[in-house]
């Protein structure tokens, strides 16, 4: 690891003990220390205001028509308290960092220009809450399918009109499939809880996003006679979405107080889509499965054409089962005539009345604009040129002079990086030393991006979920190597199978570990247009954005109280673990997981498209349906004790913050109170709240945990320039003083140990006492004078302060055997041994301190580990841990399944426990 520089690369000024390097492919702190920055999603609910989720079909379009409603509300209610409860239990869970989604909606959905200051203010008054807990963040501009007007989230309202489409139209079409109007609108078929699972992402296969997206990104391209207030649809749509957001940067940042300390840097726009452009044949829906999923009905980009214009079309359909997308007939739809593109009589001399926008008189509305650019032709159905968005437009030839030869278009080098140096230009202008967290296309290998825009403060940001499980709401047995398949790793998919959890579990990580390396584009040329790499190429981190798995598995059952898998999550557990484990191992990956929801419920999940992938459920807490008997027989998947999650906001912990002193001044809860609050109302909580390196002298090259046993290992890389660089003033930490100063280093490698693994069983069964009998027997306790927390008049426990105890313990080390002599930590909270190459540790809270000496120059580098396992392995509940049952067998069906897969009509022999690959 290269020594941090005393300078910003990007401004030249001097960093701050806030500030965040990134060096050599990682995070870094500003003492040197490699920093694995893991978190979560908060909110999956930013994606619609409060009381207005997707599945609402009153005032929907009434409000958006009127100029939209506040976002204020999102993602946290700050006036009840619940906040803080909220942010205490995420960082009791060892997270540090916080995705942040805010939509172009919720800035600016007034209309063009008019931005939501209210909001922004209460943005700010959240991310100082953020800071309280000592969180990072990150601001995400989210968007799925473009809007929700579209079926999805992200656009204001505005912007569809603007694009000369009427978004009232879109289901009768089927531009769109838009969830408060599924299947229909009307009130006799209206059924928004029948939506199937992940239906809304067939979206970006849909007129509407397919439309909005070539306009956003190539409408000078493709679309010249688009133009607005006197600019081309893709500048006008381009340069709101970056002013929205540079306004938003520059308030926070005029707040003071924010920018570094918090906010760290800005995602390019999430999940962004191609559109049409791109498309080789316009006749045709890709035969090669993309990243736009093909469920229900898949029209081909003609088809969409003629819909929008109001003819019936016969679609294929297409169902998603255990082998993927499979066609299953035809579908045979009928607009009656009902055209998605906006009526001449909405913009009256060609100027919206309300929008305020002047339209130019070669953008007729009413028709399709690509019927408009010659693309097909309205009175005969004929497609004109179906390879118009494979080629970029040539320039004009003179007359008798051979025709020009055509460029293909790619489409990210051609569009996707000049919008995003449009977007990252305007925030850096508020915000010089942000962290550019550059996303592409789901699963694309990210364009060379030029050293001169990263400027030496940049991410890759991606996403992986694992699909399969996402799509069928089931764990499976087998899956596939979906990035190898979208990336042509095959010759035929039977080889991208993977066939038991051990070989899904390897191929998970190997996927992750590919999308790691795509990093290398990032800072790979100097300059735009220029194939000379930089003279100092950097390697920059990766985080995976969005990571999760749908709790609403197998028909809801872990939420039927009439069933025995009621309150089980076990599926969950291993499916989130699996994902999860992916990102550990040599990958060592940054993560913030979709998602955290302070409204999900059982009914209606995220609140969204019927998604349901939040950590935490109010309907999962005490009181909310379950008694405390059933609480005592759940699964490991979910492990919430028997009690409310009742304990007064001034109780909850604050875990001291990563990087800088928390200035919030809770309490301490006794630690089996804080283990019951952070199981209650969790679900799998053993696979998302892991332990793993926070703050590392060194650089980690393995993390292994094995979630059945209780057991962590951590190997770190150590040479002589990761010893850390320490302000003697302004740290807390000093070399022991019984040990040489040479021989250890300043500044420990900090471990999150959660006590959700690592708990005393004292600790664990204390926890699922409920409240109210704990009270009693304080009082009890009390009154015979044999002493515990002190008593208020009204039986409720008064909070008693909680101080764990820091242990320092010399581990001695065998030079020969490089391995250490187990020693066993046992405190009220805590029981487990650690296990270390070399060194000593400390034990504060739930982190880990362990000390060890960086080696000289003449050593050059060495590496050291240390293990950490719960004494008498992961902890027993009423069920036994998902995690620590025998590995599944393969199936009896296994030989029919790969005959099927494979069109074979041989079998296939199946052992025990076979993989494929």
């Amino acid at each position: 690891m290269p020594q941090v520089p005393p300078t910003c690369p990007s401004t030249g000024q001097p960093t701050s003990k806030d500030y965040i390097h990134t060096l050599d492919g990682n995070f870094v702190d500003s003492n040197g220390r490699t920093l694995l920055l893991r978190g979560v999603n908060l909110s999956g609910s930013s994606k619609a205001p409060v009381g207005q989720p997707s599945y609402v079909l009153d005032g929907f379009w009434e409000t958006a028509k009127a100029g939209g409603k506040s976002f204020i509300g999102r993602p946290l209610n700050l006036d009840d308290g619940s906040a803080d409860e909220h942010l205490s239990r995420l960082r009791g869970w060892g997270f540090n960092m916080l995705r942040y989604p805010i939509t172009w909606e919720a800035l600016e959905h007034e209309g063009p220009g008019r931005y939501d200051y209210e909001f922004m203010d209460y943005t700010i008054r959240v991310l100082r809450k953020c800071k309280e807990y000592g969180f990072k963040v990150y601001l995400n501009p989210h968007q799925d399918a473009w809007s929700r007007f579209s079926g999805g989230s992200g656009a204001p309202y505005w912007t569809l009109p603007a694009c000369g489409i009427n978004p009232q139209a879109l289901t009768a079409t089927q531009a769109a499939i838009i969830h408060c109007e599924y299947p229909t609108p009307s009130a006799d078929t209206r059924d928004p809880a029948s939506l199937p699972a992940m239906i809304w992402s067939t979206n970006y296969g849909r007129l509407a996003s397919q439309t909005l997206f070539a306009l956003f990104f190539g409408g000078k391209s493709f679309a010249p006679k688009c133009v607005i207030d006197g600019v081309n649809i893709q500048d006008y749509l381009q340069s709101h979405f970056a002013r929205a957001f540079g306004v938003l940067a520059e308030r926070i940042r005029d707040a003071g107080g924010l920018l570094d300390e918090v906010v760290i840097g800005w995602d390019s726009m999430n999940e962004p889509a191609e559109g049409f452009i791109g498309y080789e044949d316009l006749n045709i829906y890709p035969t090669e499965q993309g990243s736009t999923l093909k469920k229900g009905t898949v029209p081909t980009p003609l088809q969409s054409f003629k819909l929008g214009m109001g003819v019936v079309q016969t679609l294929d359909n297409f169902t998603f089962g255990s082998f993927g997308p499979k066609r299953d007939g035809t579908v045979t739809v009928d607009p009656k005539g009902i055209r998605i593109w906006a009526d001449p009589s909405t913009e009256p001399g060609g100027v919206h009345p309300q929008w305020g926008w002047k339209r130019e008189s070669e953008w007729a509305l009413g028709t399709c604009v690509w019927a408009l650019h010659g693309v097909w032709d309205i009175e005969t159905g004929y497609l004109l040129q179906p390879e118009y968005f494979r080629y970029l437009p040539a320039p004009s030839s003179q007359s008798g002079a051979p025709a020009p030869i055509r460029t293909e278009v790619q489409f990210l080098q051609d569009f996707f990086l000049p919008q995003l140096t449009i977007y990252l230009t305007r925030i850096r202008a508020a915000h010089p030393t942000a962290i550019a967290f550059v996303q592409a296309p789901v699963f694309a290998i990210p364009p060379p991006i030029p050293e001169s825009l990263l400027r030496g403060r940049a991410c890759h940001s991606t996403h992986y979920y694992d699909g399969l499980t996402l799509v069928t709401r089931h764990w499976n047995w087998f899956n596939a190597d979906a990035v190898g398949l979208l990336r042509g790793k095959y010759s035929n998919p039977i080889f991208a199978v993977k066939i038991g959890e051990s070989a899904i579990r390897a191929s998970l990580q190997n996927q992750l570990g590919v999308l790691k390396e795509d990093a290398v584009n990032l800072g790979a040329v100097q300059d735009a247009g220029s194939s000379e790499p930089p003279a100092n190429p950097r390697r920059y981190p990766t985080i995976i954005g969005e990571i999760g798995t749908p709790y609403d598995m197998d028909n809801k059952k872990a939420y039927d109280s009439s069933s025995k898998s009621y309150g089980d999550y076990s599926n969950q557990e291993r499916a989130l673990d699996a994902s999860l484990n992916a990102a550990d191992g040599p990958n060592a990956l940054n993560y913030t997981v979709w998602t955290y929801c302070p409204d999900n419920s059982h009914m209606w999940g995220d609140g969204w498209n019927m998604e349901d992938l939040s950590l935490w459920s109010g309907d999962d807490i005490m009181g909310a349906g379950r008694s405390a008997a059933s609480r005592r027989v759940e699964a490991a998947g979910s492990i919430v004790p028997a009690r409310a999650s009742s304990l007064s906001l001034a109780t909850l912990h604050v875990p001291s913050s990563p990087y800088a002193h928390s200035s919030h001044t809770a309490k301490f809860q006794l630690p089996h109170d804080h283990l019951a609050f952070l199981c209650d109302g969790a679900r799998a909580v053993r696979a998302f709240c892991r332990p793993y390196p926070v703050k590392v002298v060194g650089t980690p090259t393995d993390i292994r945990f094995d979630i059945g046993k209780a057991s962590l290992k951590v190997t770190i890389r150590v040479t002589p320039v990761d010893a850390p660089q320490i302000d003697e003033e302004g740290e807390d930490f000093a070399p022991n003083s019984n040990m040489a100063k040479d021989e250890e280093s300043s500044l420990p490698t900090e471990i999150f140990l959660p006590i959700v693994h690592f708990a005393s069983d004292e600790c664990v069964s204390q926890s699922f006492v409920p409240h109210s009998e704990r009270a009693q027997q304080v009082d009890s306790e009390d009154e015979s004078g044999n002493g515990g927390g002190s008593t208020s008049t009204s039986g409720a426990t008064t909070p008693c302060t909680y101080t764990a105890s820091t242990l320092t313990l010399p581990l001695t080390t065998s030079s020969k055997s490089n391995k250490g002599d187990p020693t066993v930590i046992k405190t009220e909270a805590y029981d487990f041994q650690v296990t270390v190459s070399e060194g000593r540790v400390e034990l504060c809270e739930q982190t880990l301190k362990w000390f060890y000496a960086v080696p000289s120059d003449e050593q050059k580098e060495k590496e050291v580990w240390i293990e950490v396992t719960r004494s008498g392995g992961a902890i027993k509940w009423a069920r036994s841990a998902p995690g620590a049952s025998s590995a599944r067998k393969a199936r009896k069906g296994c030989a029919q399944w790969l005959r099927t897969l494979c069109g074979d009509d041989e079998g296939w022999p199946c052992a025990e426990g076979c993989s494929v690959m």
